[in-house]
């Protein structure tokens, strides 16, 4: 009964097992292959390759032109907010109930997956407290359709630092993430983790007052406390950080992703490399926010937007891992494939910018057992797409079928 009625709610068929598909070609998460065929049995793929035939109970769906690829991975998104010039951040953290954001959040779970993005690295609620793990649960249970999560919930910030600010500095303001400082960003970052958080985020710097440039917010000492507690439990940590010396001093505290990096320098990025961060430069989220403040894309682009390709080039010429996540929330769910065609225009080859948006984000996550490529054991999470993205990456935006864990998705 409970699996007939989370199949009522999804109104998505599962796919018939065992199940043969046919595209022009597979990219497997590192390789483009001409030709191949993948089969999938439950909720697992069971063979891919040029010569695998259909067992003679299989349904055999061909996809001519058609390229099929792993489910793609999110690795920067906040279901709990959506675009800027709808509402703005301030309004959305202290004037949105936090019933309207979880129906808001389940309808940005939808549209992400719908979009071939079955996982989603969620990097903090922005004052909507625990409710991603909610919603984690809820997509788990077959309840609403949404991605795998990967949930960071509150996120951490140095007491004073975040916002929402521009108030009478005697009241208390509710918080968009959990201060926290010294030995208690420990405690708190431990609390996180009890209450479900995936994945600890902090945020290394950020602007003290607005109209201030990014400053450091935590000592490296503090960091590392923090990344220390979080591996002991299995989590990996992420930074926010935009200033040079946020990303030395997050990245010599051992975390494993910094996000944003719009003032790395080459020196940063090499001590990143050394010690194995990955960087996820968020080119979709200047952009956005330029285009919000009036610019038409045309050259020269904004400053912002200058300085996240500039980092974006700086960190491939020193060998970072480069995570695909283009903060989304910031601008519109659905429109996560933005991220890869800025990735792409800013200098990186398709075959780099499909690799990451797959089993590059899937290792960078620790996921990469489960998830990311199309291998024989990995659970069946696919998108099919028309066309070839290495020839025109526009065409991840031309979803023609998802199916997540031997499921299709419905649109």
């Amino acid at each position: 009964m409970k699996a007939l009625l989370a199949l009522l709610i999804w109104a998505a068929p599962a796919v018939a097992a065992p199940t043969l598909l046919r595209p022009a070609q597979v990219w497997d998460g590192s390789a483009m292959h001409p030709g191949w065929a993948v089969l999938i049995d439950g909720d697992k793929i069971v063979a891919a390759g040029p010569t695998v035939a259909a067992p003679g109970d299989a349904q055999v769906i061909e996809l001519a032109g058609a390229t099929l690829m792993p489910g793609m991975i999110e690795g920067h998104a906040h279901l709990f907010l959506h675009p800027y010039n709808e509402t703005s951040w301030n309004d959305q953290v202290l004037h949105e109930p936090l019933a309207l954001r979880t129906v808001r959040a389940t309808n940005a779970a939808r549209v992400t997956l719908q979009a071939g993005f079955t996982t989603v690295r969620d990097l903090g609620t922005e004052g909507a407290g625990y409710a991603d793990v909610g919603l984690k649960a809820a997509i788990d249970q077959g309840l609403t359709p949404g991605p795998r999560m990967l949930v960071a919930t509150r996120a951490l910030v140095a007491t004073g630092s975040y916002g929402p600010k521009g108030f009478d500095p005697g009241v208390e303001v509710p918080q968009g993430a959990e201060e926290a400082d010294g030995t208690a960003l420990v405690v708190a970052a431990r609390r996180q983790i009890g209450r479900g958080a995936d994945v600890v985020k902090l945020y290394a710097d950020y602007r003290w007052q607005p109209g201030e440039p990014n400053r450091p917010t935590f000592s490296q000492a503090e960091m590392a406390a923090v990344v220390a507690a979080a591996h002991d439990a299995g989590r990996k940590v992420a930074a926010h950080a935009y200033s040079a010396e946020a990303m030395r001093r997050a990245t010599l505290a051992g975390v494993d992703s910094i996000e944003h990096g719009g003032g790395g320098t080459p020196e940063v990025f090499k001590l990143m490399a050394a010690h194995q961060v990955t960087f996820c430069p968020t080119l979709a989220a200047s952009d956005a926010v330029a285009r919000n403040r009036g610019w038409n894309g045309a050259e020269p682009a904004p400053e912002a937007v200058r300085d996240a390709r500039a980092a974006l080039v700086k960190a491939r010429a020193a060998g970072v891992v480069i995570c695909v996540g283009g903060d989304v929330g910031v601008f519109a769910h659905g429109s996560n494939a933005r991220e890869v065609e800025l990735l792409v225009a800013a200098g990186m080859p398709a075959t780099e910018a499909l690799h990451a948006v797959t089993a590059g984000n899937a290792d960078s996550f620790g996921v990469g057992d489960k998830v990311g490529r199309i291998s024989p054991g990995l659970l069946a999470d696919i998108v099919v797409v028309d066309g070839d993205p290495l020839a025109d990456v526009a065409v991840l935006r031309k979803v023609r079928l998802v199916i997540k864990g031997g499921a299709t998705v419905g649109r």
